[in-house]
């Protein structure tokens, strides 16, 4: 069941949030989740082509700026900021959500081993999700460096994780071929970790999320396809909103406070009382859908976390 996301940080209201791959899934929660917390919102995207009354109440509401903006364009990225700063003067905080996802690049299932990809999905991969979040944070850090004060949330996976096993670290799930998306996320998570400890003596905090096992807007078309293919849904995903508590408390923070973390959202949203996964569950799917994860046995996550913005 969806719930409502409270706005608990007064402290956001009249900050200017820039959120990357606004249009759709986790970039238009985050949207939506720091405008009903007053903060003033520059949602950008590559394309807003099929959300229209989405993009319609944005350009109605004065506490939004809608931007089409592809990271990987140099000149719509300054456009992007020269805008965000006409209309609302500064940027306090950036959440790099736009990213091009593993079906969008390989195939609709979005598995392939790593021999059968090509030097060019790599380079598309690594051109959004690790230049395009680096060229991006170029621009919309230097209003936070100015005033001494802001902060950069950036968005990877749990497939980045490893983890020691009998004196050796191994990955979660290897088996999901993954690649080069994983690859494109383990180096977005390491360029954030040295970037927040360049930038805390500016007082700008750096931090990650990492979402969990989220229905995006490329979710129900990924599970079609695989099913499509005989495999198996994995578990039922959570609504986007579950992401925003975190991201709330992250925009709050800066080079004094909490910086250079990388966070799950799912234990961060237990340890503080906001529910787990049955909390978060997304119980509105399309009929076809809800009825392979009721008849599913819940595994281990069978499709790739990733950021909101479809690309």
């Amino acid at each position: 069941m969806e719930r409502e996301t409270k706005p608990a940080y007064p402290e956001l209201e009249g900050r200017v949030v820039v959120v990357t791959g606004g249009a759709r899934g986790m970039g238009k929660a985050y949207v939506e989740g720091f405008l009903s917390a007053k903060a003033r919102v520059v949602a950008t995207d590559k394309s807003w082509s099929g959300v229209d009354d989405f993009r319609r109440a944005l350009e109605a509401n004065e506490s939004a700026l809608v931007l089409d903006m592809d990271v990987t364009s140099d000149a719509e990225i300054d456009r992007a900021y020269d805008a965000a700063l006409t209309k609302f003067g500064t940027v306090d905080v950036l959440i790099n959500n736009a990213a091009l996802l593993q079906m969008l690049l390989v195939n609709p299932t979005g598995r392939v081993t790593t021999l059968e990809t090509t030097d060019e999905e790599w380079l598309k991969s690594f051109g959004v999700n690790v230049f395009g979040a680096l060229k991006v944070t170029r621009r919309f850090i230097r209003p936070m460096i100015e005033k001494r004060a802001g902060s950069v949330i950036n968005i990877v996976s749990s497939g980045i994780l490893s983890f020691s096993h009998g004196g050796g670290y191994v990955a979660p799930r290897p088996g999901s071929r993954e690649m080069p998306y994983m690859a494109s996320k383990a180096a977005l998570a390491t360029m954030s970790f040295y970037l927040a400890d360049e930038v805390k003596s500016e007082n700008v905090a750096v931090n990650i999320i990492i979402p969990g096992h989220t229905r995006g807007s490329w979710f129900d078309d990924a599970i079609r396809a695989r099913r499509a293919a005989g495999m198996q849904p994995g578990r039922r995903p959570n609504v986007p909103k579950h992401i925003v508590p975190l991201a709330m408390f992250l925009a709050c923070q800066d080079g004094r406070g909490v910086t250079g973390r990388m966070f799950d959202v799912m234990a961060w949203n237990e340890e503080h009382g906001l529910g787990g996964h049955e909390r978060w569950e997304d119980r509105s799917l399309p009929a076809d859908l809800d009825d392979a994860f009721s008849a599913a046995d819940v595994g281990p996550v069978g499709v790739t976390e990733g950021s909101g913005s479809a690309r």
